[in-house]
């Protein structure tokens, strides 16, 4: 089980596009997602967005870098930034990723 959730307990069910940068050496670095028109911004969605929650059977990671993305005034899309510090950090990202990527069919392509 690896779920994305922007309240804790519901998941989102949009799979994000998700890229990442990362030093040479790998110790540090971020991922930025998009979420075009997830559920979290649907008019019927009550709750409020208190970050993203990366959920597996290992635990939890948080970010709170969230930013709606607005046009005319409506929400569209949300953009997240997830960041790591540490190579020990960026390893469990990755096996959150891996997680997440088989259960959502996500394939991984690395930069030239």
């Amino acid at each position: 089980m690896a779920q994305i959730e922007f309240v804790r307990g519901i998941k989102e069910e949009v799979v994000p596009d998700i890229r990442m940068t990362s030093s040479k050496d790998g110790s540090n670095g971020r991922a930025f997602f998009i979420f075009e028109q997830p559920n979290a911004l649907a008019p019927d969605f009550n709750q409020e967005i208190t970050g993203m929650y990366l959920v597996d059977e290992e635990g939890e990671l948080v970010t709170r870098d969230v930013k709606g993305k607005f046009v005319n005034g409506v929400a569209q899309d949300l953009e997240v930034i997830y960041t790591w510090k540490t190579t020990a950090e960026r390893e469990r990202f990755m096996r959150f990723m891996e997680r997440y990527a088989a259960e959502n069919g996500l394939g991984f392509t690395k930069a030239e």
